[in-house]
């Protein structure tokens, strides 16, 4: 029997829902403000996992909540709430908290071991599989080689991540932004201290010039080139960061990664894929721990990213006429030219991305738009409220 695989994508509104879904993610993965890792993102209420379901439910994509930060005797029963609440309306929960994972085993919940839980060896994957865990999120620090000889031994479906942000602290426990803003990532509070320029400076205030000052600014990783390595491995999930990104990068890097999983890519289409998820945000690209230990060549020189192209929102739909397949925008900021590209990003549908072919002012055609007006613009199946976004060049 052919080995499925399964692409995760992360989600932190309804805006990247769509996107993940359209792009051809497998199963997404979010979380409930205050309970998850990415407490930054905007997140969802437990009100919402219903329409998640709807949404998803059609398109066979699996849906796993996070509840995997630290968690305090006081936010116990908050959490008990949550699980229960989310039972039917969800296919996992990912946490590592063993009073979680008490709470999933109370409902009888399915639950997913984080890499906050940094299982590294056999006897853990055994251990959580004891305890009734469906699935594990090996540590970030692992060879393919660790992993295979895990995947082997524990006969437990693997997840590992495949794209995406990489934490100097690698598995996440960084106390970093907890000493200086007093905020703390492993509450999903991350101010990301280390992606900033740093001096170092001894007491009788002598400073040594660093050649890359951003010394814990790890590069992202990026897995396509040796998709086909992990699958070997015994990686049956392959998970991509980012509930802090956009509804591009997701829909982006979910539409690269869901060729490479579906079939042997070659050189040439591997070589594609980068460019265009170089067209996203990134720092750069690394193959992180899968075949050596990171050296500096690993950790970004960037400041604001590395992504060749960055969007700027120029402008709102206003009404949608589907059978002319027109819409009436408001410009909002800047100017819109026939010939631009653009994505037009919505609460409601998945993200697109398209060029502008004809636009009207007072039905007469018109080669650009402007802050204040209001245009008419040849549009495929959109919604009011949509917004419009024009795509540049990073120079």
């Amino acid at each position: 029997m052919k080995q499925k695989y399964e692409l995760l994508a992360p989600v932190g509104n309804f805006a990247m829902l769509h996107a993940a879904i359209g792009a051809g993610a497998d199963a997404v993965y979010f979380g409930i403000k205050g309970f998850n890792m990415r407490d930054t993102a905007r997140n969802f209420t437990i009100a919402d996992l219903k329409k998640i379901k709807e949404l998803c439910t059609p398109k066979k994509v699996k849906r796993y909540l996070t509840l995997n930060t630290i968690i305090y005797d006081e936010e116990l029963k908050k959490v008990e709430t949550i699980i229960k609440k989310s039972k039917g309306l969800i296919d996992a929960i990912i946490c590592w908290d063993l009073a979680v994972i008490n709470l999933c085993r109370k409902y009888k919940v399915p639950f997913h071991v984080s890499t906050q839980a940094s299982i590294s060896n056999t006897q853990e994957a055994l251990f959580y599989k004891k305890l009734g865990a469906t699935k594990i999120v090996l540590a970030r620090e692992l060879s393919l080689k660790q992993i295979k000889k895990i995947s082997k031994q524990a006969k437990i479906p693997i997840e590992c991540f495949c794209h995406g942000a990489m934490c100097v602290s690698v598995s996440g426990r960084c106390f970093t932004s907890q000493f200086i803003h007093g905020i703390s990532a492993n509450r999903g509070q991350c101010a990301q201290p280390c992606r900033r320029a740093w001096e170092v400076k001894d007491d009788q205030g002598n400073k040594l010039k660093l050649q890359n000052n951003r010394v814990m600014s790890a590069k992202d990783l990026c897995t396509l080139p040796f998709i086909d390595k992990m699958k070997k491995a015994g990686i049956t999930t392959f998970k991509i960061e980012g509930r802090n990104r956009s509804p591009e990068y997701v829909s982006t890097v979910v539409k690269e990664y869901k060729k490479a999983l579906d079939k042997k890519p070659s050189h040439k289409e591997i070589v594609e894929s980068i460019n265009s998820l170089k067209k996203v945000y990134h720092r750069g690209f690394s193959s992180g721990f899968f075949f050596k230990m990171p050296t500096n060549d690993d950790f970004s020189f960037s400041e604001h990213g590395e992504q060749e192209e960055y969007k700027e929102r120029v402008a709102r739909i206003e009404r949608y006429w589907p059978k002319a397949e027109a819409a009436s925008v408001k410009m909002l900021s800047g100017k819109l030219k026939v010939g631009d590209e653009v994505y037009i990003i919505s609460e409601d549908a998945p993200i697109k991305r398209l060029t502008i072919e004809s636009m009207e002012i007072k039905n007469k055609p018109v080669k650009q738009a402007i802050k204040g007006q209001d245009v008419g613009i040849k549009l495929p199946k959109c919604h009011r409220r949509d917004e419009i976004f024009l795509i540049k060049k990073k120079r």
